[in-house]
C-alpha cells in the first residue's frame, strides 16, 4: 500500500514538475515593444482602409497626408524624436519636435508635438495611433477615424532608414 502511494506521488511530482517546464502560449499578436519602434523610419506610403483618400482633408496637423510621404521620423529610445516633412510643390519643408511613447497593453504609438520651450509632462495634446506591427525592418502605424458611422483607418507603412 505504501508503494502505491509512493509511486502515485512521484508521478504527480513528475507531472507538476514538466508542466511547469513546458513553453507558455499567449493568445493574439505578440505586442510591439518600444524597442521595436525605436530608430530612423522613412514613412514610404499611406493608403486607407474604409475611406476614400480624398476624404481625407488634414492629417496630423498638416494639411495633407500627402505631406508626410517621403517624411522621416527619428525615434530615440529616450522618448524624444521628431519627423521632417520633405518639400514638395504643395508642402513645405518642416521638422517637427515631438515626445512619443508604445503602449503595449493596448497596441499604441502616441506621439506629442514639442514647440520651442515646450516640456513634454506640460503638453496635453497628442495624438493616439495603432501600431500594428514593427520590426527591424517595416512599421505600420494606423491613424483610426470616423467615416460614415464606422472606423476607417489611415494606413502609414514605414521602413527602417539606412544608418
Amino acid at each position: 500500500m505504501k508503494r502505491i502511494f509512493l509511486i502515485a506521488a512521484l508521478i504527480c511530482s513528475s507531472i507538476i514538475v514538466l508542466q511547469s517546464c513546458s513553453p507558455k502560449t499567449t493568445s493574439g499578436a505578440p505586442a510591439v515593444k518600444r524597442s521595436g519602434v525605436t530608430g530612423n523610419w522613412v514613412l514610404n506610403n499611406i493608403t486607407f482602409d474604409g475611406i476614400p483618400d480624398i476624404a481625407v482633408k488634414s492629417f496630423l496637423g498638416e494639411s495633407s497626408y500627402k505631406c508626410f510621404i517621403g517624411s522621416t521620423w527619428n525615434l530615440t529610445n529616450s522618448g524624444n524624436g521628431s519627423y521632417s516633412l520633405p518639400s514638395s510643390a504643395t508642402c513645405a519643408a518642416k521638422t517637427q519636435t515631438i515626445f512619443w511613447s508604445v503602449n503595449a497593453a493596448d497596441g499604441t504609438f502616441q506621439f506629442k508635438k514639442l514647440y520651442e520651450g515646450d516640456k513634454a509632462k506640460n503638453v496635453t495634446e497628442g495624438y493616439r495611433l495603432m501600431l500594428a506591427a514593427a520590426d527591424d525592418v517595416n512599421m505600420t502605424i494606423k491613424s483610426p477615424i470616423e467615416y460614415g458611422n464606422k472606423t476607417a483607418y489611415i494606413v502609414m507603412n514605414f521602413s527602417k532608414a539606412a544608418k
